[in-house]
């Protein structure tokens, strides 16, 4: 499989999750029992131009991001696309996203969707767009965000991390993340640290 194919399977993988008239997310009290809780393991970087490496993952929630807030972010994915819901994203906080060493970023919504076996965690952030990328204008300032699946319970307890995405509205309330020409990275080992699931 080429790389411009496997990108395209990534851009249809993604775009399922927020399918939102059929999403079942958690309700409020089973949603609370995530709060307070840790989420760590290794991200692995293959292909691209660097060599692969993997670097400490760690996703600490706070809490998270309710169905009204997500029905905001579609709305305004429909009504402004990427940049509006880029101003509106960056105003929400469910959390932190660290990946390597340092303080790590926002986890600006995390959303918590039932799985058959265990939760699938899907965090959304603004990404942190270097001097660099602005100055030359880098086709990369186009991909503003980042985004994760988590998939914790039995049988799981891996995930995948694009680093840099773009995303867009198909068929009016399906986003579709695509992201910027390199593989994703697979998020393995995760543990949930404190009381939350297993």
């Amino acid at each position: 499989m080429n790389k411009t194919s496997f990108r395209q399977l990534v851009v249809l993988c993604c775009a399922l999750v927020f399918i939102l008239s059929q999403t079942t997310f958690e309700v409020r009290g089973q949603g609370d029992r995530w709060a307070g809780r840790i989420i760590t393991g290794t991200a692995y970087f293959v292909g691209g131009a660097r060599a692969a490496q993997s670097r400490q993952f760690s996703l600490r929630i706070n809490r998270l991001t309710t169905a009204a807030e997500v029905q905001e972010l579609n709305q305004t994915l429909q009504s402004g696309g990427q940049d509006e819901l880029l101003r509106v994203l960056s105003k929400m906080d469910a959390g932190r996203i660290t990946i390597g060493n340092g303080v790590g970023i926002t986890a600006n919504a995390i959303i918590a969707t039932q799985q058959d076996a265990g939760t699938k965690l899907i965090v959304l952030y603004e990404r942190y767009v270097r001097f660099a990328e602005l100055r030359y204008g880098a086709r990369s300032q186009d991909y503003r965000f980042g985004y994760a699946e988590l998939f914790i319970g039995s049988g799981g307890n891996q995930g995948m991390l694009i680093p840099a995405a773009k995303i867009r509205l198909r068929n009016g309330n399906t986003w579709e993340v695509e992201d910027f020409g390199t593989f994703p990275a697979r998020l393995m080992g995760l543990k949930v640290h404190g009381r939350g699931p297993r």
